[in-house]
């Protein structure tokens, strides 16, 4: 793009060291177990479907203030199910 940008960090807002959460594990037993709920699908294909679901989502309720921020997610959104 050959544009300079300045980048402006608050050290406020930054994370404590060492908070990072580098794997997440999620677990839908407790769904499972209070409302019956399974996955409608699932796996590497699951993911892949989910997220191309949502980023399809996402490109259907743009409005148009937001149209450049949610067209950039769902080119990402886009781009990361074809990697997987």
């Amino acid at each position: 793009m050959n544009v300079e940008i300045e980048i402006v960090t608050d050290e406020n807002r930054l994370r404590p060291e060492n908070s990072e959460v580098e794997r997440l594990w999620a677990d839908n037993t407790k769904a499972r177990e209070l409302f019956g709920w399974t996955p409608a699908y699932g796996g590497r294909e699951g993911f892949k479907r989910g997220l191309a679901e949502t980023a399809t989502g996402w490109r259907a309720r743009r409005t148009c203030v937001a149209t450049r921020r949610t067209s950039i997610i769902y080119d990402f959104c886009k781009r990361a199910a074809r990697q997987y």
